[in-house]
């Protein structure tokens, strides 16, 4: 089977944890149809996590992978957070809003003890990282159970050191990728490159099986990676339209627009460069600006004029997470999206 050094999977297709845009819904869904679904566990709290778990673990069969975030949470910055609200603070005017009182919290926690303790529990498959790898005691832990550990690698540096802490396989993270960058070593992004060149050289650097991820959007894509020795895929932005996913409708709706042809890395919505496509806020801030803190804390003051503007079918100050190629994105169950990517439907 494709994905035998993780599963038991038909089909060489995982789908990209996203945060989000997604539940347990389109996990299942994707593995009903041959692939391996992902649930993206870094927005969610201990009781919403359990209540995820249940759903997957009704299925004896199923064989699933949940995700998790690695960084560092940052120490409170109040000069560089009143900064980026002074930042801000002409939009809370332009919409009639108040900021004043907003709490300076993250909204991202990266995966600890209390986290890997839930998940012994319920034994998950297969668990994921991204921003490196958690400690060697928690990495031990999910071993013990027969977990599989997988991360993201944005350089061959980075893919050399998941190796040598035993990584199952390594996920290469190109710059097509929609979504968070993976980088852990060096937030240099001139030291990152394509997907292909880098899958290239990944797979050339390590022993373990290296999946594909970034711009892969169809089944002509999914071949070229595999023919470039790749053992799998990741694929995430054609999943986003599929009507499993929780995909809100302003970003729905930029990616059934000419809008989507246009995406960018920026740090405005979390604090860390992230692909998305180009709306109102980055074209006027920058995609990147120097005043948003530290990831996750950027996204706090950021909330009211989301939500506000959310409300009023309007995207402008939402994160519309996307990768370079959304041109495989179709409303389309995810089961039949996963054959069609394999090439078998």
């Amino acid at each position: 089977m494709p994905l035998e050094f993780l599963v038991r999977a038909d089909l060489p297709v995982i789908q990209a944890p996203m945060a989000g845009s997604q539940d347990s819904a389109l996990a299942i869904a994707v593995c009903d149809g041959g692939g391996l679904g992902s649930l993206a566990c870094a927005s969610l709290g201990i009781e919403a996590m359990r209540a995820q778990l249940e759903i997957l673990t009704t299925r004896n069969d199923l064989a699933y992978n949940l995700n998790f975030f690695c960084h560092a949470t940052p120490a409170p910055d109040a000069a560089r957070e009143q900064a980026w609200r002074s930042l801000l603070r002409p939009y809370y005017d332009e919409f009639g809003l108040e900021a004043a009182a907003l709490p300076a919290s993250a909204s991202r926690l990266p995966f600890d003890n209390t986290m890997c303790s839930l998940l012994e529990e319920y034994r998950p498959p297969v668990v994921s990282f991204h921003f490196g790898l958690p400690c060697p005691a928690l990495l031990q832990r999910i071993r013990a159970w027969g977990g599989k550990v997988v991360s993201s690698a944005t350089t061959v540096e980075e893919a050399r050191w998941l190796e040598a802490r035993g990584v199952d396989a390594v996920i290469a993270q190109g710059l097509e990728a929609g979504g968070h960058r993976g980088h852990f070593l060096s937030a240099d992004l001139s030291l990152q490159s394509g997907t292909f060149p880098l899958l290239r050289r990944i797979v050339r650097a390590v022993e373990v099986p290296v999946i594909a991820a970034g711009g892969i959007a169809d089944r002509e894509g999914v071949a070229a990676a595999l023919a470039l020795g790749a053992s799998a895929v990741q694929v995430g932005t054609s999943y986003l339209l599929c009507p499993e996913a929780t995909t809100s409708a302003v970003h729905r709706s930029a990616l059934q627009s000419g809008a989507s042809l246009h995406t960018a890395l920026t740090n405005l919505f979390s604090g860390r460069p992230a692909r998305g496509i180009v709306n109102r806020l980055m074209r006027e801030l920058g995609p990147v600006n120097a005043e948003a803190p530290d990831f996750p804390l950027a996204a706090t003051a950021l909330a009211p004029l989301r939500a506000h503007c959310e409300g009023r079918g309007n995207g402008d100050f939402s994160p519309l997470w996307a990768g370079q190629d959304t041109g495989g994105c179709r409303s389309i169950p995810a089961a039949e999206m996963t054959r069609r990517l394999a090439g078998t439907g």
